[in-house]
C-alpha cells in the first residue's frame, strides 16, 4: 500500500507500507498526522511528483571514476553522481539488476541496490518547517508497517 501526505510548506511525502492489517496501517498514518501535523492527500496528488528509479551505491575505494562511468553507461544507467565516499548510480527500474550485475562482473562491490522514488522537483522550507517535516518523517519511519518514506523537501547542506 502507499499513502500520500502533504507536510508543512507543501512538501510531498510518499509512504510505502507492507502490512497484513490495512486498518492498523491506516490508523497509524492518521495518528502520525494528528500528532506531527501534515494532511493525508488524495491518491495521485503527490505520486506524480516522483519517478521510480533504480539506485545503486558503490564505495569509491580504488575504482577509477572513468572506468565505472564507461561500464555503467554501456549497461544502460541514466545518471551517475560522485560523493566523498560513494558513487550513486541511477537506472531505469527494469535495468537495475542488469547494471548491478555489470558492476559486480567488473570486480566492484555494490553496497546498496534497490528501487526508490526520486522527486522531480524539490520544495524549499524555512528552518522551522524543515524541523516539523523531519519530525513527521521520523515518526512515519518508526511505524511498524512502514517500508519506506520519500519526500521532496530540499534539505540544508
Amino acid at each position: 500500500m502507499t499513502y500520500e501526505l502533504y507536510g508543512y510548506g507543501g512538501v510531498g511525502i510518499f509512504v510505502e507500507i507492507m502490512t497484513d492489517n490495512k486498518n492498523r496501517a491506516a490508523s497509524d498514518i492518521r495518528i502520525a498526522t494528528n500528532k506531527r501535523g501534515g494532511t493525508i492527500a488524495t491518491p495521485g496528488s503527490v505520486a506524480f511528483n516522483f519517478d521510480r528509479k533504480g539506485v545503486i551505491q558503490v564505495p569509491r575505494g580504488d575504482i577509477q571514476e572513468d572506468d565505472l562511468f564507461l561500464l555503467i553507461s554501456e549497461a544502460g544507467a541514466e545518471d551517475f553522481e560522485a560523493s566523498d565516499d560513494l558513487y550513486i548510480i541511477t537506472t531505469p527500474p527494469d535495468l537495475l539488476f542488469q547494471v548491478k550485475e555489470k558492476i559486480e562482473e567488473g570486480g566492484m562491490k555494490c553496497t546498496e541496490a534497490g528501487l526508490e522514488m526520486i522527486p522531480k522537483t524539490y520544495v524549499e522550507c524555512d528552518e522551522e518547517k524543515t524541523k516539523e517535516n523531519l519530525a513527521l518523517i521520523e515518526w512515519l519511519e518508526a511505524l511498524e508497517d512502514v517500508d519506506a518514506v520519500y519526500h521532496n523537501m530540499k534539505l540544508p547542506e
